[in-house]
Parts: C-alpha cells; structure tokens; sequence
C-alpha cells in the first residue's frame, strides 16, 4: 500500500517528466526547471499565478503556510488534496494551468523582458525605487552585484546603516524565495561578507 504522498507524486507524474529537491519542508515537483508543485506527507499544492488565485480561492483551496522554528511564511501554493479526492477532473484542469503558468513565467524571467526589480520576491514598489536611487537602475545588474552589495549600496545613499531585514529581504530576492525561508547560518555569512568589506 503506498502512502498518500506517494500517490500524490504519482499523480503529478502523469503531467510529463519532472524533477524533485525538498523544498519548503516537503518535496518541489520541476517541470522544465519550473516549480509548480509542493507535495507534503499530508497533503499536495500547485503553484496560483493570474487568474488561477481567484479560481483557486473560490473553490476554497488554502494557501500552503512553511513554519520554520517562530515565523510562517506564506507561498503562493494553494491545497489541492480535496480536489484530487472528490472532483479529479477540475483537479486535473489546475495542475494543467499551474504548469502552464509556472513554465510561462520561468521563461519570461529567463527572457531578460522582466527587467522590474519590483518583480523579484520580496521586492516591492518602495523598495525598487529605493535601489534605483543608488545606480541599481535593472534586475541583472542587482544579481550581478548580489545582496551585500545592494545593501552596503543602500548604506551609503542613506548615510547610515539601514534596517537589517533589508540584506534579508535583497538575499531572498537574489535566490528566488522569501526572505524568512533563509537559514541563520546564511544569514550570518552575509551579515559576515558585508561587515567584512565595511569599514
């Protein structure tokens, strides 16, 4: 008899040929280097994105919550295990436009078109703007220099050093997740290089 996790990855399968590497305390489904799919022992998520939150919403399929020690952290996964249990054709519907959406946007980000900064997790209006009066005007430019750089950048605009969370929230932009997924021991390393290079 296979566990319910198993059949989840399982029925992933059937949606063409994927990778798998543990992400967010359960297993990360890739199709094409794009991840739309968290599977947990319990349960089984998809990626929203545009016009499938509202969808997902609707039919009551809850945000995929990662508890690390104190702090959650919310992703844009939503709860399928329902779904696949009692209506497998609308479920079948969602993972279909999750895989779409996910490869669309894995390949738009790749495409060099998406040149917001905005657009990186953890980024926000306010906080572009912010790394643009620096001469951090695009979104290779920022991966290029990194996070350290970004921050001591934003430092020295300022006059002063400014909110820590901020090297967080750049770290998390830069590696393509939020901010409080990061582990303290990285954190510490990048609190490390940037003390390091500072006078």
């Amino acid at each position: 008899m296979t566990s319910p996790k198993e059949d989840y990855l399982n029925y992933l399968n059937k949606f063409g040929e994927q990778e798998k590497r543990s992400m967010f305390g359960g297993t990360g489904v890739f199709i094409d280097g794009a991840m739309f799919a968290i599977v947990t022992p319990a349960s089984m998520y998809i990626r929203g994105g545009e016009k499938l939150d509202p969808e997902l919403i609707k039919l009551g399929c809850a945000k995929f919550k990662h508890i690390k020690k104190s702090k959650t952290a919310t992703v844009n996964y939503y709860e399928i295990r329902d779904l696949f249990e009692k209506d497998p054709q609308v479920c079948n519907q969602l993972v279909a436009k999750s895989i779409e959406f996910s490869c669309k946007d894995k390949a738009f980000k790749q495409s060099g078109a998406n040149k917001r900064l905005r657009d990186l997790p953890n980024m926000r209006l306010t906080l572009e703007r912010m790394v643009k009066r620096t001469g951090v005007l695009d979104v290779s430019t920022f991966l290029e220099l990194g996070a350290v750089n970004v921050y001591r950048k934003v430092c020295e605009h300022h006059g002063e050093e400014v909110n820590r969370n901020l090297l967080w929230i750049f770290a998390g932009a830069v590696k393509g997740c939020h901010w409080q997924l990061l582990t303290d021991e990285y954190k510490s390393g990048l609190l490390e290089q940037y003390r390091s290079t500072t006078n």
